[in-house]
């Protein structure tokens, strides 16, 4: 069956996402709001800036109107930063209001917000009035847009606390290469997706100072340890961190290159300065931000997150690298179920 579907950002993941769905035969407008992308996107099917050497299905069509985005559309997909959401979702529920018009909202945006920590359906929750909400699914899992892109076998995780809305996004996104799996966990969904990034950094950081696979297996199963004390203080289910949104979401984003929270601790760990990798890296560093959040929300909560503190440490406090590691494994000796 065929559904219109609104997608609501236009970088990697989210014009990836659209081709996706194009090609599962579905009525896609992709909206952005910078019209020199929407009219090369729509003139030469191409999104350089974010997708080189991929070209995108020519039923793909994309627009600056927001407003001709969502009309009538069933589902609506935002694919926007963390630090975008209550902007667009604000947006988007005065355009709501003008149509009159209630949608199922998916959004698969991975972070915390500054200050508040709140998590990107929290925000949405927020902006969006309830009659214009049907409610929100979080997509998730270990997906990168250039795997996808190359429709190599992916499966991800659509959480929603109706699980009948999450098995609505499984039908509609998956396909012979796109598996999606449902959960009821929105809150260890969401922990997941935001804090694995914060890992990712440190494992990109490892490899730039040149340590090898015992390092990167220590810091990622530790790093889950971490990842799965603060969600559980939230009220997540322990076992959605051995799943998709979980360990998986870590494995792919802290060992590949084409993230790029892997890619900015790599270049950390080649001595490169913090301003200068978040200059030139193009887009948006959520681990960096991420780990600001986390680490304030685990002191507020009292939850131990040693790697993240160190981590923490050499953002925003200039600590070095090579001392936060030496800090980390001299801490005292412990039992590895705390």
């Amino acid at each position: 069956m065929t559904e219109k579907v609104a997608v609501l950002g236009a970088g990697s993941w989210g014009s990836v996402l659209a081709n996706l769905l194009v090609e599962n035969g579905h009525d896609v407008l992709l909206w952005s709001r910078d019209q020199a992308q929407v009219d090369q996107l729509n003139r030469d099917h191409v999104n350089p800036a974010y997708m080189k050497d991929f070209t995108y299905s020519r039923d793909l069509h994309a627009t600056a109107d927001m407003k001709e985005a969502v009309a009538g559309a069933d589902v609506m997909l935002i694919v926007i930063p963390t630090k975008g959401i209550r902007e667009v979702a604000r947006k988007l529920n005065t355009v709501l209001t003008d149509l009159d018009q209630q949608s199922l909202i998916v959004h698969a945006t991975k972070g915390l917000e500054q200050n508040t920590y709140k998590r990107p359906s929290e925000m949405i929750k927020e902006e969006i009035a309830p009659e214009h909400l049907r409610d929100v699914v979080v997509l998730s899992g270990p997906s990168h847009a250039e795997s996808v892109a190359i429709k190599d076998m992916t499966a991800v995780t659509a959480a929603c606390a109706n699980l009948a809305d999450a098995q609505k996004i499984q039908q509609l996104f998956s396909n012979s290469y796109f598996r999606v799996y449902t959960n009821d966990d929105v809150i260890g969904a969401e922990f997941g997706a935001a804090l694995k990034n914060i890992i990712a950094i440190g494992a990109g950081a490892l490899q730039g100072l040149g340590y090898h696979d015992n390092a990167r297996a220590a810091l990622i199963t530790r790093g889950l340890a971490e990842i799965r004390r603060l969600g559980v203080a939230f009220g997540a289910n322990p076992m959605t961190f051995i799943g998709l949104s979980g360990v998986g979401d870590l494995i792919v984003t802290a060992t590949s290159k084409n993230s790029r929270n892997w890619r900015a601790g790599y270049q950390l760990g080649q001595g490169q300065q913090l301003d200068d990798v978040i200059k030139n890296m193009g887009m948006v560093i959520e681990g960096v931000y991420t780990t600001k959040a986390a680490y304030e929300l685990s002191k507020k909560r009292q939850v131990k997150m040693p790697i993240t503190e160190a981590l923490y440490q050499v953002l925003y406090q200039g600590e070095s690298i090579k001392t936060a590691i030496s800090q980390l494994m001299s801490r005292d000796l412990t039992s590895e179920m705390e």
